[in-house]
């Protein structure tokens, strides 16, 4: 995989130099059209030996283009606010927006591949995070990002000249440091591992491309021109390739009874026993998110359901015993400019909590496989790749020891009429009702069809949904709250 990579390709100064000229004025258009297309990212990765280049070539990269439109990013040893988090976090939140491109040194590759030849994880968690990896990738190339991977490469015997040759220098002395000479010790480990992971993730949508990196001429240029081809094709695509979805519909029933029509809408709580019970929860959530084992746990709630359905009266009852400095609730509405430059996840991956800490979500992620399904606002492909996302993502979130409780408010169509009517006829209530939610009731059917779908193909062992029965406001209350105490005890016994 690396033999051309160590024949010692050379370009003379002068070739270089009238090369350049024309190298630089092509990129900097290209990087003005990207621009102003602003229709998807770049991503560049930078990974491979040690000694390479690597930093000497982005550096140049930031000279020959307009560098108020690049993003270097360096991931060294996570913070402490980092290590709060799942791994990939760090990542998510530093992607670059539309128009823009991200240069990520020490990326999820590095830390791989470092762990792995220092002995901390063995093959099996190498694939594993290999696997995880690929969806990654798969799903910024799906939301539209152009992904370039540079391996920065040096044969062993042009890895101890190049330090041989700093080192004598005085000059240039102070260029090598630890990792180098600890490259060199490693070298034969580090470039099998890397073999793997080059063989295991280099894909039509996010190739890799190996650089040999002894004359800082013959990289500089590759690297240049490898960008700018890639920039080039993708611009004169007027959009990403669409692959065709399933036309049969995801849930077929015959006798046309959805999973919504399978609950007991008619399930109610007096007004003593709701008391009573609500009380009861709120006192057992108040102590164990007080519990020494909540150290090592972060909470998430997300809230969904029929508009009127109740969510934010719940989401106050959830709350009622709970010290504010506790919790977070981020409302979700129509993504802003700064979350449409992103991948759709994006703007829910910036809140994700820290351990010992609960965010409650009212409405979620799952937006994209209801509101955007039935309004048509994403594609049939976007939708319906995005429950493997999904489950990913909150795959993730379970390996950090996050507890996630899903929860869909169902009501009736006629008890959400009588609470529109009733929200039209309160004063203090009339803000809540809007024309958008009397319209979104000719779309009930396709909304049930939806959730059904919904929970059918992101209810896990490790995420699972609760359907929660909200015709009666007081049952749904107690129902939640008791859901969310019985996720954390069983956390906490799983520990």
């Amino acid at each position: 995989m690396f033999e051309s990579a160590e024949i010692g390709h050379a370009i003379d100064k002068e070739s270089y130099e009238k090369a350049v000229i024309e190298l630089r004025e092509a990129l900097l258009e290209a990087q003005f059209e990207l621009k102003q297309q602003s229709r998807f990212p770049v991503l560049i990765l930078i990974n491979g030996i040690e000694g390479a280049g690597k930093g000497e070539t982005v550096k140049l990269l930031s000279e020959w283009m307009d560098p108020r439109l690049i993003h270097v990013e360096s991931f060294l040893t996570p913070t402490d606010e980092e290590l709060a988090r799942p791994a990939q976090w760090r990542f998510w939140r530093k992607l670059p927006p539309k128009g823009q491109i991200g240069i990520f040194f020490g990326n999820w590759y590095s830390q791989m591949l470092h762990a792995r030849v220092d002995g901390d994880i063995k093959d099996a968690r190498l694939d594993q995070l290999i696997d995880a990896t690929e969806r990654f990738e798969r799903m910024l190339c799906d939301e539209g990002a152009l992904i370039f991977k540079f391996w920065f490469h040096l044969s062993k015997k042009q890895l101890k000249n190049r330090l041989k040759e700093l080192e004598s220098d005085p000059q240039r002395s102070w260029q090598i440091n630890p990792l180098d000479w600890k490259q060199s010790e490693v070298y034969d480990r580090f470039v099998r591992f890397g073999e793997r992971v080059l063989r295991r993730t280099s894909r039509d949508y996010a190739p890799w491309y190996v650089i040999e990196g002894s004359d800082a001429n013959y990289r500089s240029l590759t690297v240049g021109r490898t960008l700018l081809e890639g920039l080039q094709a993708a611009l004169k695509l007027k959009g990403r390739p669409r692959p065709q979805p399933h036309a049969a519909p995801l849930v077929a029933s015959l006798d046309n009874r959805s999973l919504l029509d399978s609950l007991d809408l008619s399930l109610t709580l007096s007004k003593d026993d709701y008391k009573q019970q609500l009380a009861a929860e709120q006192q057992r959530l108040a102590l164990l998110v007080r519990d020494k084992r909540f150290r090592s746990h972060a909470l998430m709630a997300v809230f969904e359901g029929n508009d009127a359905a109740g969510k934010g009266g719940a989401i106050r009852r959830v709350t009622g015993s709970l010290d504010p400095r506790q919790y977070r609730t981020v409302p979700i509405a129509a993504p802003t400019e700064e979350e449409r430059a992103q991948p759709y996840l994006w703007r829910f991956w910036r809140h994700i909590p820290a351990r010992r800490q609960f965010t409650i979500f009212d409405r979620s992620w799952y937006g994209r496989v209801l509101v955007e399904r039935v309004e048509g606002f994403c594609t049939p492909a976007d939708w319906l790749r995005a429950y493997g996302e999904i489950n990913d993502f909150e795959e993730q979130l379970h390996d950090y020891k996050i507890v996630l409780v899903k929860f869909w408010l169902a009501i009736d169509k006629d008890e959400q009429a009588r609470r529109f009517k009733e929200r039209e006829e309160t004063a203090f209530k009339r803000y809540k009702i809007t024309d958008e939610d009397w319209r979104n009731r000719d779309k009930w059917e396709q909304y049930v069809d939806a959730v059904g779908d919904m929970v059918d193909r992101t209810s896990s062992e490790i995420a699972p949904w609760t359907l929660v029965e909200a015709n009666d406001k007081r049952y749904a209350r107690v129902k939640i709250l008791r859901t969310i105490n019985d996720a954390l005890e069983a956390a906490f016994k799983r520990s």
